[in-house]
């Protein structure tokens, strides 16, 4: 008599449903997207049954969170049951609702091989266990990733046309103004009381001409930053002012009427606070008194050659000093070597600042009437160029050569037989290589650009020094230490013979020539 074998029963698969929706927009309904999403995905659950599948009574939902960042609670703590043991399988209406991101899918599906979780989307049906099926993993990964980007540039113009018609288009709310949202299209409107401060600000700076004492009188005062609350009623803001925040509201031309994106500003639809005459002697005091422009603290006994003498022998930088005797003061230029190191160190030593200074001008005058200067001077700067150039061009090969190798590899892994989760995460990692390449490949690029139009000739070396005693005379003396640092890349002196070689940059001398023919125009 035989005996019926029974079926053997197949185990128990915990299946979790993972909902997301990048907008809160609908949330509110009734039946919104995320249930319909949660419904797919018990029908699916409910035709695996004959294999064991079951649906965990657990809500995994994350309404208004992006799909581009795993800052997400849902997510989190899905992640956290499947680490735990409490899921065998995650089941998505489409895989963009778990993730728009190869890196961030890479991780997650990490998570989910080191703890023996497998994955299904109800409505892409594909099988990871072979070639064809991670290629097409990829694929659609790609293609998610490519619309949150697309999305993001919509997103970016959309910002960018409100700002060129004036529109307030977001963002951190400034002080002397509040954020109108009673209308569809939020708008600024003028806070009395903050203006009040705004313009007091504003009118110290003037009185006082310097930033710090604004920040102590404000200090004194009690007087902060913006304070405002978020639509989730979260405080914000509200912090005591310092030099930059004093600087920001200073230089903000949303002040006077404006709306500003990126570079450019545009007249914009709110009230001012700041009339333009102001706001012009403001902006003017703030780059008088800018470090690099003109300050007599930065540079206050007029040192032409500070930053750019080198002593030739130890190859460090002179830099300069003076001591005083009685009113009188003596400025000289000393080897930082021998500062640091001791004076028998140095062949240098230290040089009298006048004249190192005097001979350096007197060398630069001369190149007008030299020829042999001239061609020096053209020979340096063709042989920096072409030093660039040549460096630049291995960077370039380099960066081609390694572009090539890593298109090929994600070409190779798309179709290899290596575990899903390795393969997605070297084909993320080689996508966020090949950007970073590209984005090198593009600088450099411009960069050979630039130097090929800044390349000199005889003709722009003469042009540049043809008037140089007119304009060196007519400019003050903090004018004539810019003059020379934008000039002069590099200034050596050699104790052996007391002799000095001058470096240029090519641009500047470009830049010169250029300015000195369109005044002889």
């Amino acid at each position: 008599m035989s005996r019926k074998q029974k079926k053997p029963t197949s185990p128990v698969i915990r299946c979790a449903i993972y909902t997301r929706k990048s907008c809160e927009e609908g949330l509110e309904l009734e039946f919104n997207s995320l249930d319909a999403q949660r419904e797919s995905g018990e029908a699916f659950i409910a035709s695996q049954q004959h294999e064991g599948w079951v649906c965990l009574p657990e809500h995994y939902d994350d309404g208004g969170f992006s799909g581009g960042s795993m800052d997400r609670p849902a997510l989190n703590r899905l992640l956290a049951d499947i680490a735990a043991g409490k899921v065998d399988c995650v089941v998505v209406y489409k895989v963009d609702r778990l993730s728009r991101s190869l890196l961030d899918f890479a991780r997650i599906m990490e998570t989910f091989d080191k703890n023996g979780a497998s994955f299904v989307s109800v409505t892409q049906q594909f099988n990871t266990t072979h070639s064809m099926g991670r290629l097409t993993l990829n694929i659609l990964l790609s293609f998610a990733q490519f619309e949150r980007e697309i999305i993001g540039e919509r997103i970016r113009d959309k910002i960018a046309a409100q700002r060129r018609k004036g529109k307030w288009a977001g963002g951190v709310p400034v002080l002397g103004y509040d954020v109108d949202r009673t209308n569809p299209s939020a708008k600024l409107v003028v806070n009395a009381e903050e203006a009040v401060r705004v313009r007091r600000i504003f009118s110290l700076y003037l009185e006082l001409g310097s930033l710090l004492p604004v920040v102590e009188e404000m200090t004194r005062r009690g007087w902060c930053n913006k304070s405002w609350t978020t639509k989730k009623g979260a405080a914000r803001g509200g912090r005591p002012f310092d030099k930059c925040s004093v600087h920001a509201l200073l230089t903000n031309p949303i002040y006077i009427g404006k709306i500003k994106h990126k570079t450019d500003v545009y007249d914009g639809e709110h009230e001012t606070i700041i009339d333009a005459e102001v706001f012009e002697k403001v902006q003017a005091t703030l780059q008088k008194n800018a470090r690099g422009q003109g300050n007599h603290l930065i540079n206050k006994y007029g040192a032409l050659l500070k930053g750019l003498l080198h002593c030739q022998a130890c190859g460090q930088t002179m830099v300069h000093t003076f001591t005083g005797r009685g009113s009188k003061r003596y400025r000289y230029y000393t080897c930082v070597k021998a500062i640091k190191s001791g004076w028998k160190t140095c062949p240098t030593k230290s040089l009298p600042a006048a004249e190192i200074e005097a001979a350096v001008v007197e060398q630069i005058r001369c190149i007008a009437h030299d020829a042999d200067l001239r061609g020096e001077v053209l020979r340096q700067a063709r042989s920096a160029a072409d030093d660039e150039l040549a460096e630049l061009g291995t960077q370039q090969r380099q960066l081609e050569r390694q572009l090539g190798r890593d298109h090929a590899e994600i070409c190779r892994l798309a179709v290899s037989p290596e575990p899903s989760s390795a393969t997605t995460a070297r084909i993320a990692d080689l996508h966020e290589r090949v950007a970073r390449a590209e984005q090198q490949l593009s600088k450099v690029r411009n960069r050979v650009g630039e130097i090929e139009r800044q390349q000199i000739d005889a003709g722009d070396v003469t042009a540049a020094f043809a008037d140089f005693d007119n304009v060196w005379n007519a400019l003050s003396s903090r004018e004539q230490a810019q003059v020379i640092s934008l000039l002069v890349s590099r200034i050596e002196f050699d104790a052996s013979d007391s002799t000095i070689a001058i470096s240029f940059h090519p641009s500047a001398i470009k830049t010169l020539a250029e300015g000195n023919a369109e005044d002889a125009a």
